[in-house]
């Protein structure tokens, strides 16, 4: 670090993205990315739109935002489109979270929560999910502070029912709950129609996973107007062109064909039960997951010796070196040929070691 640094810092772990080596070609199932492109006409839409990029782009993406709402089944002034949804989360914690409002958050979940609340100085508590990697509203309720729920959590994969998150928010409307839907698309039911009902839930989604746009980063929030202009106020005071012109049209080309996406997402999950249930016919438990990745341990191999010697073999996978999940690997669903050779490649690695 150099001396210009602010002391402020001094403590500041950032967050670690996933691994992208380019030592050699992978099959990379480290990042939750999408292995199928986004529909063709988003690429036809960005070939289109290059010639207007010596222009800003629209600051308040007008067209994207109308299209976004009506997927939504919402209206255009409840929803906010943002640089990928880790900036929603920038937005949101610095909008509505200080030294008076902390943050509360899971153990295990989405390691930016931290970051940013460490970031912007926001005292926070990190709530131990239950013994099964359940979150129980319960331990929630009465607390002080914002609640940042990932549904479906990452990286367990599991999904809390909208029931739940109903009870939350009616346990105190005066208390923002953030639930941030990266992985809805999967096999989840979303919380967004209840924005009507409630005041204080602010929804976060994503293009990244299920519209095959990681590359892009597009993301937007969804709620009541109040909280969307909060929300505005923050991104026109620090970041007023925060989506750019290419993303945007992408992003309109994408839901304007959003059948081509709703049949990948399909695809994938059939793909993540294939290899759920093969990981278990090999001795792993494997969490119910709803999402585009599995979450699985075995009992007599490490999750460090999986990682490394899938990688010595070309595949990538995530392992966190976090208490309670150290043994565990999170695994990316992609093709049917790519789980197919990772799963023939984790039982030759589970049946060297128990040989």
């Amino acid at each position: 670090m150099s001396a210009f640094l602010s002391k402020r810092f001094d403590s500041l772990t950032p967050y670690v993205p996933g691994e992208q080596p380019q030592d050699k070609k992978y099959i990379k199932l480290n990042t939750n990315e999408s292995p199928f492109p986004p529909p063709p006409q988003a690429i036809g839409a960005i070939e289109n739109a290059v010639e207007r990029l010596a222009l800003y782009p629209d600051p308040e993406q007008k067209a994207l935002t109308q299209k976004t709402a009506e997927l939504c089944g919402v209206s255009f002034e409840n929803v906010l489109m943002t640089n990928g949804s880790d900036e929603t989360l920038d937005f949101a914690f610095t909008a509505f979270c200080d030294t008076d409002t902390p943050a509360l958050f899971a153990d295990i979940t989405y390691g930016f929560y931290k970051v940013y609340a460490e970031w912007k100085h926001v005292p926070y508590a990190e709530i131990p999910l239950c013994e099964d990697f359940t979150l129980s509203v319960d331990d929630y309720i009465g607390k002080k502070g914002v609640v940042f729920i990932a549904n479906p959590n990452a990286p367990t994969g599991l999904l809390l029912p909208v029931s739940e998150i109903e009870r939350l928010l009616h346990a105190d409307t005066s208390r923002l709950v953030v639930v941030d839907e990266a992985y809805i698309d999967f096999g989840g039911e979303t919380v967004v129609p209840l924005i009507k009902k409630y005041g204080n839930l602010l929804v976060i989604r994503t293009f990244s996973k299920s519209r095959s746009m990681a590359g892009a980063r597009l993301g937007f929030a969804v709620g009541c107007k109040a909280l969307i202009d909060d929300l505005k106020k923050i991104k026109y005071s620090s970041n007023p062109f925060n989506v750019n012109a290419l993303t945007a049209a992408a992003g309109i080309a994408s839901l304007e064909n959003d059948s081509y996406n709703m049949v990948n997402c399909r695809t994938i999950c059939e793909n993540r039960e294939y290899t759920i249930r093969e990981l278990r016919e090999s001795g792993f438990y494997v969490t119910d997951s709803k999402t585009n990745f599995v979450f699985a341990v075995h009992p007599n191999v490490s999750g460090k010796y999986i990682y490394e010697k899938l990688k010595e073999n070309g595949i990538l996978v995530r392992r966190f070196n976090t208490p309670r999940i150290e043994d565990y690997v999170r695994i990316t669903v992609g093709t049917k040929e790519q789980m197919e050779i990772l799963i023939s490649e984790i039982r030759k690695i589970t049946e060297a070691q128990n040989a």
